[in-house]
């Protein structure tokens, strides 16, 4: 039984990781209908923000501010990546161009990362922003750490949904997902709609990354590359396109991992989440949640 909770936690770890790194994925995807293959780098400078804490600290601010400070920066890349090279060939380019373009933002931002004197290529180690000690749960201690990644991701993904179906702009950005042509002539304004989901996928990516790395306090320019593989494995699963099929997506993905970790092998975790999205598309390609619709020719 101990075993099996200590799984379980793990589980909902990675996998609430997982679903915060997979809304950003699918917000995007959702408006645009673009794999923005940059984000898995943007988990990236969000895990080289923890390097601020000793600065933060001793500005006498407290050790979380880093999380505020990764969510800026990451937005701001987000935002900035968007408008450099995204939306240029939106514009002008195709679909192929597009896809294109988004590996190349990726490569640049992990060479840039490793150009930059002050990271460079080799790892580094995080300072922590979750204080140490657990708690006891039928004999099975949980670290504080799992326990502020579990509720604090549940809060987000609560609070992004709610935002999605109650606010202007939550409307607006169903509005684009649904119809970019009706919502111009509704009055929304899509370039700002985009930009602005951009923004909050990418400070979504910074909060899952610290989170990650307050686990794991090792970061280095590639680190996004697996993070980011998984969590569009967990968008693509659940969904894409569909904000609670990410956070469903995530959370099977960190559970599959964990259990096969434990109880099979961990050398074939990785093979159990991608053979599970095989078999998924294959019964279902739209996604757990996803609905196949037909393409009009």
């Amino acid at each position: 039984m101990g075993t099996f909770l200590q799984t379980l936690f793990v589980g909902l770890r990675l996998g609430s990781v997982y679903a915060l790194i997979a809304l950003g994925y699918t917000m995007v995807y959702g408006i645009i209908r673009l794999i923005n293959f940059a984000h898995g780098d943007i988990i990236m400078v969000g895990g080289y923000t923890l390097v601020t804490v000793p600065i933060l600290t001793a500005a006498g601010l407290p050790a979380w501010t880093a999380v505020i400070l990764g969510f800026v920066i990451c937005a701001l890349v987000g935002v900035a990546v968007e408008l450099i090279a995204y939306r240029p060939v939106r514009k002008k380019g195709t679909n192929m161009s597009a896809l294109i373009t988004a590996i190349a933002m990726s490569l640049l931002l992990e060479n840039l990362a490793q150009a930059i004197p002050a990271i460079g290529p080799d790892p580094k180690i995080a300072s922590q922003i979750f204080s140490s000690g657990g708690i006891t749960v039928s004999g099975v201690m949980l670290d504080y750490k799992t326990i502020y990644t579990i509720i604090i991701s549940a809060l987000i993904m609560c609070a992004l949904y709610l935002f999605t179906q109650k606010t202007k702009m939550g409307r607006a950005m169903r509005c684009v997902s649904e119809d970019k042509e009706a919502s111009i002539l509704m009055g929304v304004n899509v370039n700002t709609t985009i930009v602005a989901t951009f923004a909050i996928g990418a400070g979504l990516a910074a909060v899952a990354s610290l989170m990650y790395v307050a686990q794991y306090p090792k970061v280095y320019t590639t680190m996004g590359s697996l993070l980011g593989l998984k969590a569009f494995v967990a968008a693509v699963l659940g969904g894409i396109g569909i904000v609670p099929g990410a956070m469903l997506g995530g959370l099977v993905i960190g559970l599959v991992e964990s259990f096969s970790t434990s109880y099979i092998s961990s050398s074939l975790s990785d093979t159990f989440v991608f053979l599970i999205l095989i078999v998924v598309l294959i019964i279902k390609p739209a996604g757990i949640l996803g609905k196949n619709v037909g393409e009009k020719v």
